[in-house]
Formats: C-alpha cells, structure tokens, sequence
C-alpha cells in the first residue's frame, strides 16, 4: 500500500523578516531603557523582558503540519494545537481532491482557519496555495494545505477507489 507523509513549518522568506522587523521596535526601546543612567530597570528585569519577547516570537517556530495518508485514510496533526494526529476514515470521505486556492480571499492567511462559512469549511495550512480538499460525508469539509501536490495527486488516486 502506499503511503504519504509530509511536515511542514512556517519557514517562509518574508515571515522571517516580517517577525525580525516586529522584533527591532521592542528589543530596541527595553535596549534604550536599560541604558539609561537613571533607569530603574533591574538586569533580571531587562533579561526577563527581552527574553519573553524573544521567545513569543520565536514561538511561531514550534508549530508543525504533519500529514498521512495511508490505506487507513487521512491523518493530520498541527503541533502544538493537535498533540496527537487526527484521522478521517476513507469511510468518512465522500470526495478528495488536491486543489489551488486562496489562503488570504478564502480562508483569512494560514494556520489553524476555523470558517463561519459551510461552503468553504475549515483549512490546516502553513504556506503555498495547494490543499488537499476534502468532503466528508457529514457535509463538513476540511482543507489540508500541501507543498507536493504530484506525490498527494498520486496516492490520492490509488485510494480513490475506498471513496464511495
């Protein structure tokens, strides 16, 4: 049987600068007033206060996309929001399919996108504009966000045949 598996983190150009640029502004006003000569500001406060954030945006790092399929069906996790990873049976899926869409028109960016909308549903994505679309048999559906549309489209199809 074949299997897919794929991780993604957000590792893009431009959020790297954008989150360097965001850190510039505070590090740089803590930086301004632990220099002061009359600053009240203790070294376990400067620390502490550049360090916290630091790491809140440092955080963005840790979140991670793992994907599965397999002959079971359709496995997700998104780390640190899922602990464990999510499975939807091929019994559960009435239509899968791998598709380009919107992040921003569609869905609102990436990440973990709970929609209001029933048309459209919920997305898991971290980067890129192609998405493993799937329908469940309920009539909810998900889009799961991939950077190898061949090697999804392919395993797909092999599985094609469990959806009825």
């Amino acid at each position: 049987m074949k299997v897919f598996i794929e991780e993604q983190r957000f590792r893009q150009v431009w959020l790297m600068v954008l989150l360097g640029f965001s850190l510039l502004v505070p590090v740089g006003l803590i930086i301004n007033e632990y220099a002061k000569d009359n600053t009240s500001m203790t070294l376990q406060a400067f620390i502490g206060t550049l360090g916290t954030i630091i790491a809140s945006v440092l955080l963005i790092f840790i979140f991670k996309l793992s994907t599965k399929i397999d002959e079971k069906g359709i496995h997700y996790q998104f780390f640190p929001f899922h602990i464990s990873m999510k499975t939807i049976l091929w019994s559960e899926i009435a239509h899968a399919e791998v598709r380009t869409y919107d992040p921003l028109g569609e869905y609102g960016g990436w990440g973990l996108r709970y929609s209001f909308n029933k048309k459209r549903g919920n997305a898991i994505n971290v980067s890129g504009d192609i998405g493993i679309q799937l329908t469940l048999k309920n009539g909810k559906k998900l889009l799961i966000g991939t950077q190898k549309k061949e090697a999804v489209s392919r395993v797909l199809k092999t599985y094609n045949l469990k959806l009825v």
